[in-house]
């Protein structure tokens, strides 16, 4: 899945889908899309990351207690 950093604006390959949509991680890893070449992996924070669209991630994937 791709996502987009809020701060450079750069495509990050998200590379676990899974630590993505649960709440109770704060980080998640993927590969910034620079260039032609595979970047090495990288941490990033979800409150960070955003659709290409420009949309938020979903509340039910960055906050455990969504449904209070």
């Amino acid at each position: 899945m791709l996502l987009q950093a809020k701060d450079s604006g750069s495509i990050v390959e998200i590379l676990d889908i899974q630590e993505l949509i649960n709440p109770v991680s704060n980080i998640v890893k993927g590969q910034n899309q620079l260039g032609q070449e595979e970047q090495d992996p990288t941490s990033y924070k979800k409150e960070n990351l955003v659709f290409p669209s420009g949309e938020s991630l979903p509340r039910c994937w960055v906050d455990a207690n969504y449904r209070k």
